[in-house]
């Protein structure tokens, strides 16, 4: 117990420390405290203008995200298709890495499961989503908040979100299985390591416990995504994106997206589960958790709150 409480200690610092210094190099204090320490009047100014640089305003944000839904409905399909292949690998890799180390904690799992979902969410997805969101690739999940904000916006069309949800979707399942089968032509993961019974879990779900857990998961996820669109600088990019992907996993949701390598891997790798059942006991109504999540508690809520739709 007191190794658990050290290890608890030290990611806590960890991350608490990427944040502080975030916040130092946002607000120009490392800056402006050592080589302006004289002109505090001047150094205020100075770090207030550079916050600003770096970080949107809550309606700046909003109308960023607006653009870029725009911008995603636009893309012909053969784009969306690409890098929706490549976002699924990224997907696919953050999984990968959860499964290696959250996934290969045993004893962790079974003296401190709360510690253990922390580090199984502090590495893995969290680098997997910043590579979609630094590279500009498409994710379907992300896509279902912000392409959805354009067409309330009156910036797309029913059929451009179609095209766009529907394209990024087959992308994503291209990428995530392609790195599945080979992860399993690596040997890395002895016989599919976690993956094995996390498939075997994930399809035994009731189909509206797997829908609710959908909907939690992609709130967080469109959240990420949403949050990072207000930071000017990776530094900002990558805390508000590990802090709300690290909590949905360590809160046990379910993201369509990484299911699409997970499961997959579980099955190639011996697991006593169907494509059948992947398709129809997890990923349908994880799915259609993930759109209600996204276009609704994202999507909506803010085009409602500094949209149109909150216009008398």
């Amino acid at each position: 117990m007191p190794q658990a409480n050290q290890r608890i200690m030290k990611y806590t610092t960890l991350f608490a420390g990427l944040a502080t210094t975030h916040a130092l190099l946002a607000h120009g204090g490392l800056h402006n405290v050592q080589l302006h320490r004289p002109a505090m009047a001047s150094t205020a100014r100075s770090g207030t203008s550079i916050a600003q640089a770096l970080t949107a305003t809550p309606i700046e944000g909003f109308e960023g995200a607006v653009a870029a839904g725009e911008k995603k409905a636009g893309l012909p399909v053969g784009k969306i298709l690409k890098l929706g292949v490549i976002s699924g690998c990224h997907i696919g890799f953050g999984a990968f890495l959860m499964l290696s180390v959250g996934g290969a904690c045993p004893g962790l799992a079974a003296t401190n499961p709360g510690l253990k979902n922390i580090v199984s969410g502090a590495f893995g997805l969290p680098f997997g989503l910043m590579m979609t969101v630094l590279s500009g690739a498409e994710l379907f999940t992300g896509n279902t908040a912000l392409v959805t904000m354009a067409l309330l916006e009156g910036k797309a069309t029913a059929g451009q979100l179609l095209k766009s949800w529907g394209t990024s979707y087959v992308g994503n399942f291209i990428g995530s299985v392609a790195l599945a089968a080979l992860v399993v032509m690596g040997g890395t993961l002895v016989a599919g390591g976690a993956s094995v019974p996390v498939a075997v879990a994930k399809t035994s779900l009731p189909f509206m416990a797997a829908f609710a857990r959908g909907i939690l998961c992609n709130w967080l996820v469109c959240m990420a995504v949403y949050l990072a669109s207000f930071s000017k600088d990776v530094p900002g990019k990558m805390v508000s994106i590990w802090f709300c992907i690290s909590a949905f996993i360590a809160l046990g949701l379910e993201h369509s997206v990484a299911n699409m390598f997970i499961i997959p891997l579980g099955i190639m790798s011996g697991a006593s589960v169907t494509w059948k059942a992947f398709f129809l006991k997890n990923l349908l109504p994880v799915t259609l958790g993930n759109i209600v999540g996204g276009a609704v508690c994202v999507g909506t809520a803010f085009c409602s709150s500094f949209g149109k739709l909150g216009k008398d």
